[in-house]
């Protein structure tokens, strides 16, 4: 193997140049990559013609093609590890050529089986045949082996490549990351991908952290697929585990389950980022931490998706009690009790409909742990709740997770809710918010949403069994409860909940999605297609978050005009229409429906009112 001259290293020490801009000279070692390739000629497989040995014999008219479409590779055995400083590489010279290099991945590793491979480079754009183009690569670990992975569906079509470096062993003090994302790698054992939710693949799981995060995270565990309809797209979600508890970049709990959603059809890829934004500025107790990342699978580059926490019962998740088997009786058997209301309810191992037909999903205990004691407990429960909601659904986070939704014109708040209820407490609660991929005038069925002239749910919304009249029991039914919405919603309009500041966060959510949706949309070209519940295509990148920006500027307005309300900032905590109102003078307090609460503001509930003063009306804020 060739190394770099004494002489050159001398040279730029004495001038002061870092070790990895040293112009080294190419590398050399063992052929190794992906065994059988194909002969064009005779449309056959091959292990004599087209070979990966191709990709490195120096000509720019040979090549190497795969049998295989997808997931193949060539490489090099250096022998010892080497730090990779500079890549190099030349597409086939046929007319498809320069496009079959475009999201080919670099990696380095130290096992034979890649399983700890982390990435060098991905090339961004199509090749140019008949020359190599070069990549400088910001990566201090040494490996052993080297190797170029083909992008999908490609056979690996790639005419020459060429690595450059030191020997060393290095450290992980710098790691390649394609974007200004954290990057999520995965390999799998034997190279076996995941197929269905059920099978659990053996892994390496691998987070290269974004700056502010811990560099490096690279732990055995498992993956399968995840979701419903989700999983019908061609980009999958998936669900990785942990082989042990992992704190992942900067999430609050260290867990094993976590989640990677796809967000095919959501081409602003900040959809479920938003909605937990809202969850947050509208109080849920808990909304799933979620970071946009981007994901490579067994070194194939598989786009932009969301790390998010696994909605389980869970310190820093839904943080209530788990239940084991032995917990049959007394207070024990009241809980923690993880469930959802469920559109799918039918294709889950534990699951009932209540005595309203309300599907119901029972995820935590898990089918393989809960008793009959627990099952018939908790199916009891819940039937309570449904004809006693007033006394055993807890408002606050029901009300303030309806809010969530109705304010993202989500068309699936209804369809999926989950509930939780602790133990010692007859009390069900509502949360944490979940799966916006359809919100955000993002679904033909009920776009334009903001020409409805009635809540989503009431209209034109997805509910699963029948949600639709539980919800109109609170919502609209129950002038208690109306208030109370009114109430949190002012709270949170006061907290921050106004125009300026979510147009600051898609803002902010686009400029950090900048780099990584490039390369999303090479890797899935779907951006002028309609994909999913698409109601149109928006034709770039930057007018599919103008449209989200503009239904959110859009929809907070029409809130305020459901809700009968005007927002009005207050200063030190008080309204300033309050100042206008003189004391000395007689006034008279209105609820909002019209009813008159009396002389005096001394002594209201907490609430929104109307003061009338001569011919003057004010709205104010009593809390």
């Amino acid at each position: 193997m060739k190394r770099m001259h004494l002489r050159t290293v001398a040279l730029c020490l004495l001038m002061g140049a870092p070790l990895l801009a040293l112009a080294d000279e190419k590398l050399s070692g063992k052929v190794i990559g992906t065994p059988t390739s194909v002969d064009y000629s005779t449309s056959r497989s091959s292990t004599t013609v087209n070979t990966c040995a191709m990709a490195f014999d120096g000509n720019l008219n040979t090549f190497f093609a795969s049998w295989e479409r997808s997931y193949t590779w060539a490489g090099l055995d250096l022998g010892s590890p080497y730090i990779i400083t500079r890549v190099g590489w030349s597409p086939r010279n046929d007319s498809n050529g320069p496009a079959r290099v475009q999201l080919g991945v670099f990696e380095g590793a130290n096992s034979p089986d890649f399983a700890d491979a982390l990435p060098l480079h991905i090339i961004a754009a199509k090749g140019t045949i008949g020359q190599l183009s070069y990549a400088d690569v910001a990566c201090s670990k040494g490996f052993r082996y080297v190797r170029y992975v083909g992008p999908a569906d490609a056979r690996c079509n790639v005419a020459e490549l060429e690595f450059y470096g030191h020997e060393g062993v290095g450290d992980s003090s710098q790691l390649y990351r394609p974007t200004n994302l954290p990057l999520v790698s995965i390999h799998t054992q034997n190279g076996v991908l995941p197929y269905d939710k059920e099978h659990e693949i053996a892994t390496q799981l691998t987070l290269i952290g974004a700056e502010g995060d811990a560099p490096l995270l690279s732990e055995p565990g498992t993956i399968r697929e995840r979701g419903n309809a989700s999983r019908t797209f061609p980009k999958k979600p998936y669900r990785i585990k942990f082989d042990k508890k992992q704190r992942v970049l900067d999430a609050p709990a260290k867990a094993k389950k976590w989640t990677l959603i796809n967000n095919y059809g959501d081409k602003t890829l900040m959809r479920n980022l938003l909605a937990f934004e809202l969850s947050r500025r509208l109080g849920m107790p808990y909304t799933p931490y979620g970071r946009a990342v981007d994901v490579l699978v067994n070194g194939e580059y598989k786009g932009c998706y969301q790390l998010c926490d696994q909605v389980q019962v869970h310190k820093g998740r839904v943080d209530i009690d788990e239940m084991t088997p032995l917990d049959n009786s007394g207070t024990a058997l009241t809980g923690g009790y993880l469930f959802e209301i469920d559109a799918y309810a039918y294709e889950e191992e534990e699951y009932f409909y209540s005595s309203r037909n309300n599907p119901v999903t029972i995820k935590s205990p898990s089918a393989d742990s809960i008793t009959s004691q627990q099952r018939n407990y908790i199916r009891t429960r819940f039937n309570t709740m449904e004809q006693q909601w007033s006394r055993y659904l807890d408002l606050n986070t029901f009300l303030r997770h309806f809010l969530v939704g109705e304010l993202s014109g989500n068309t699936d708040t209804y369809w999926s809710v989950f509930m939780y209820k602790q133990r010692g407490n007859d009390t069900i609660f509502t949360g944490p918010v979940w799966d916006f991929d359809l919100a955000f005038e993002n679904d033909n069925r009920t776009y334009p949403v903001n020409s409805k002239t009635d809540y989503i749910y009431r209209t034109v919304g997805s509910c699963a069994g029948n949600m639709r009249t539980f919800v109109n029991n609170i919502v609209v039914s129950n002038a208690t409860a109306r208030q109370r919405l009114l109430q949190i919603w002012d709270e949170a309009r006061q907290a921050g909940l106004t125009e300026e500041n979510l147009v600051a966060c898609i803002d902010s959510l686009e400029a950090s999605l900048q780099q990584s949706q490039q390369l999303n949309f090479v890797r899935w070209p779907i951006m002028n297609t309609r994909v999913h519940q698409n109601p149109r295509t928006w034709g770039s990148y930057a007018a599919e978050v103008q449209n989200v920006r503009r239904f959110m500027k859009e929809r907070l307005a029409w809130m305020d005009k459901k809700l009968g309300y005007v927002y009005t900032p207050r200063v030190n905590g008080l309204s300033p229409v309050l100042a206008r109102v003189d004391f000395d003078r007689p006034y008279q307090v209105y609820g909002l429906s019209g009813q008159l609460c009396g002389s005096s503001l001394n002594g209201l509930a907490p609430g929104i009112y109307v003061v009338r003063q001569g011919q003057a009306a004010r709205k104010v804020t009593v809390q």
